[in-house]
């Protein structure tokens, strides 16, 4: 079966539609294990020699309220005591780690949370300032924040502007009312058209919002009044993420009325509406669950090899290593993963010891390696050429990955890939399975642990 199309009949669903992993990383963190003290010291040191571009990401865990479907690591709190803190343990760890990368261009800055905008202005400049001082940010780096509107107020768009961000990230969701009232997250669409319209009034390059299906009381009629609205705001890229509901891990959604939750079949449908409506209002399917005007850096990207995915989502920074900052940040620097303590007073006790925040992650093989760059290929160009990246990879890509093949071969069958000799090629059905196809080239997914701990369903 071959198709040019997104929609997935039931069949596919059901073959597909399981948990699997989102590929933010590869080897995925449950496959991740404590790392010593001296492994981390070895893949900092060999990092430090390097004079390649560097993303800087911090995590700023903090939120005024609770979200109900949130599965970030965030915390509520009024504690002004604990934020500054928090602050001071993070300046720490800049300074730190400014003082053996700075060296190195900064080309990307991201703040993500929690809700960075939770800090007051004075703490946002602040905070950037300790930044700038630690690091050589390029004059045209790409710097974002993701921003909540409803707790964003225009001076702090202005001080952000002012620091040098130039892209800005809302969360959406949904607009409908009754959705939002399930998922404690009231916010009116005066108010974040307002925002936007406040944000490129300042010059921020790029607006990016994020919707949401899969929650509760959504319809394909009352997502696609939604998306109308969006429509209106125009924003340049759109995240269109999938509820995971897993209460287990995050007893909070458990405040989510289940028997309100679409069930698969009106969840794929609001997804795939959702698809073509984005589509008619001109955007460019990037890959999984991200969407762009063409205009914006993202297919520009893509169209030039530099796109990348990570932590952060699509990035236009392939080259760059990733150096982390906060509770839970994940850097991705010498040929390894480094994640900070997840708890925000495990992380500043251990930097206010000294002793730096690092407690697990993975030193990559040859094999992971090798694995990541075809995984990284089928997501960010959707199309592999096996002789040139075998070629790249030191090996000889059919024989190397015999058993890979074979498995694509099923879904070739199925019409999310097309195989020629010399070529594997995602088809546009399959950038909806993107983490399906990648899943054939996870070795953690076979081994007898399954590695398949705290995954979302792929649709």
């Amino acid at each position: 079966m071959t198709t040019s199309s997104t929609h997935a009949p039931p069949e596919l669903l059901a073959r597909y539609g399981g948990a699997v992993p989102r590929y933010t990383s590869y080897p995925t963190a449950p496959s991740w294990r404590p790392l010593a003290p001296s492994e981390t010291e070895a893949v900092l040191a060999r990092a430090q020699r390097d004079e390649g571009p560097l993303s800087l990401y911090a995590h700023l865990p903090f939120c005024k309220k609770l979200c109900f479907y949130c599965g970030c690591n965030m915390m509520v709190t009024r504690s002004s005591s604990l934020v500054d803190s928090y602050l001071a343990a993070i300046e720490q760890e800049i300074a730190t780690l400014g003082a053996r990368f700075g060296h190195r261009e900064v080309v990307q800055l991201h703040w993500g949370g929690g809700t960075p905008t939770f800090l007051e202005a004075a703490q946002l400049a602040h905070l950037h300032a300790a930044f700038a001082r630690a690091f050589r940010i390029a004059p045209d780096a790409e710097q974002s924040i993701e921003i909540h509107p409803p707790v964003t107020t225009f001076e702090q768009l202005e001080v952000l502007r002012s620091c040098g961000f130039n892209r800005v990230s809302m969360g959406v969701q949904d607009f409908d009312a009754r959705v939002q009232l399930a998922v404690n997250r009231i916010q009116p669409f005066t108010q974040t058209q307002a925002l936007i319209d406040r944000a490129r009034q300042l010059g921020f390059k790029s607006v990016n919002v994020d919707l949401m299906y899969g929650l509760p009381h959504q319809s394909v009629e009352s997502f696609g009044v939604t998306l109308d609205r969006i429509g209106e705001l125009r924003p340049d890229r759109i995240a269109l993420f999938g509820y995971a509901h897993l209460p287990q891990l995050k007893p909070h959604q458990k405040l989510i009325p289940a028997d309100a939750l679409p069930v698969p079949s009106r969840r794929l449908a609001i997804f795939e509406s959702a698809v073509e409506r984005l589509f008619a209002l001109g955007y460019r399917h990037i890959g999984l669950d991200h969407f762009a005007l063409p205009s914006d850096d993202l297919p520009i990207a893509q169209e030039a090899g530099t796109l990348r995915r990570d932590f952060m989502g699509y990035t236009t920074c392939a080259e760059s290593e990733l150096l982390a900052f906060g509770a839970s940040a994940i850097s991705d620097l010498g040929g390894a993963y480094l994640q900070n303590a997840k708890e925000v007073k495990g992380y500043i006790d251990a930097i206010s010891a000294g002793r730096g925040a690092v407690d697990r992650g993975a030193l990559l093989s040859r094999d992971d390696l090798q694995r990541r760059a075809i995984i990284q290929a089928l997501f960010c160009q959707r199309e592999l050429d096996t002789q040139r990246l075998g070629g790249k990879l030191g090996v000889r890509f059919d024989d190397a990955f015999t058993p890979e093949l074979a498995r694509l071969a099923t879904l070739a069958q199925d019409g999310l890939v097309e195989l020629a000799p010399g070529r594997i090629r995602v088809t546009a059905l399959g950038q909806v399975f993107l983490r399906n196809i990648a899943a054939v080239f996870d070795a953690y997914l076979r081994a007898p642990e399954g590695g398949r701990t705290a995954m979302s369903k792929a649709i």
